[in-house]
């Protein structure tokens, strides 16, 4: 059987970090402030938040970025295109908002309410040939992108159009309260002195096709899974498992470990996730250190669409030849990895976005320029 390559194509996105990808890029090379300080969703507490600025309501936001990729890539014909959902949230933000307005649950259409609503709200809009949806917590889109890249690898769809959202939402927002991992002004990945992370919100749509259409599509050269199931919501301290999903991604890209550039860490900022990630890099990449950066003091935390943000940010990267820089870093808390306080002019052959989720779940992209 014939293999496909997996090319993204076309993409675009909306987060507290700009209303386009261009916008998004050009904040996180110039470590631009995006994060706000909120009081309304904990009582009396004040934690930052990634929120989107816009008129539109989120489900606009959504079905006007969906066209926006569609029409571009004149798709008109979805008879083989696959929709794939990767969120953590779903309609539950839509659920709250009724629920606070009334005081009452007996408005809310519970089909509005799961992951899947998402997915059936496009197909309505779009009439894909079929849909599935990954609610894998942090790992959502990530994972909608490796099962991308399966589908096309063996021709079962020449099209996919992978979708990362989620919104804010006030029990995502406490939960993470909750967790005693919110951090009360923007977010310092790697940073020794961190406080936590910044829950935000984000939409990220990206086509993936058997076929290049120009030098600027990037190859989903290669994922990698793992396990580790060390905690409920802690990852394993060492970064087993992080580190096996990066093994296993650059083994399924076929490539070799010095030839990664540049790393798109998950970084979220939290002790423990930062500390294990580190450990693992560290750990993969004792030789040919390849630079490392989380965006996420830009993007915040986008939870299940985190992976699709990231693959664009991936995507630039290899695209304009710069390595993203870190943000609001003074004291590294690992000297051994290599970070990138400062964007960085240089040409990348692959790179590695990461999305690490509850449950000891992770997953590793390869991104590479096509051939």
């Amino acid at each position: 059987m014939k293999i496909s390559k997996a090319y993204i194509n076309n993409y675009s996105s909306v987060s507290c970090a700009g209303d386009s990808s261009e916008e998004l890029f050009l904040s996180i090379c110039q470590k631009k402030n995006t994060i706000s300080l909120d009081t309304s969703y904990v009582n009396e507490t004040t934690v930052a938040i990634g929120k989107i600025a816009s008129s539109l309501k989120f489900e606009e936001l959504l079905i006007k970025h969906c066209k926006k990729v569609l029409e571009e890539s004149n798709l008109n014909d979805f008879s083989n295109t696959l929709l794939i959902i990767g969120s953590s949230v779903g309609g539950m933000n839509k659920t709250e908002e009724i629920f606070f307005k009334d005081n009452s649950y007996k408005n809310i259409n519970y089909k509005e309410h799961p992951i899947d609503a998402i997915a059936h709200l496009l197909k309505k809009e779009f009439t894909f040939y079929d849909d599935i949806s990954f609610s894998t917590a942090c790992t959502s889109s990530a994972n909608a992108l490796g099962y991308a890249k399966e589908v096309i690898n063996k021709n079962i769809y020449k099209n996919v159009l992978v979708v990362g959202v989620d919104a804010l939402s006030y029990t995502t927002v406490c939960g993470f309260h909750a967790l005693s991992v919110l951090s009360s002004k923007p977010c310092t990945p790697f940073e020794q002195n961190r406080e936590g992370m910044n829950v935000a919100e984000a939409i990220a749509v990206l086509l993936i096709q058997d076929t290049k259409v120009n030098n600027n599509s990037i190859e989903i050269c290669g994922v990698g899974y793992s396990s580790d199931a060390h905690h409920m919501t802690q990852p394993h301290p060492e970064g087993a498992g992080a580190k096996k999903a990066m093994e296993n991604a650059i083994k399924d890209a076929n490539i070799s470990k010095n030839e990664i550039g540049y790393i798109n860490a998950h970084g979220t900022g939290t002790m423990a996730n930062d500390t294990s990630e580190l450990k693992a890099i560290a750990s993969l990449f004792n030789e040919n250190k390849p630079y490392v950066s989380s965006t996420k003091s830009i993007t915040g935390h986008t939870l299940g669409a985190a992976g699709a943000i990231e693959a664009i940010i991936s995507s630039m990267a290899l695209q304009q030849e710069i390595i993203p820089p870190s943000k609001n870093i003074t004291n590294l808390e690992n000297n051994e990895v290599k970070i990138s306080n400062e964007i960085i002019n240089q040409k990348l052959k692959y790179v590695i976005s990461n999305s690490f989720a509850f449950g000891g779940n992770n997953t590793s992209l390869v991104f590479g320029i096509s051939k």
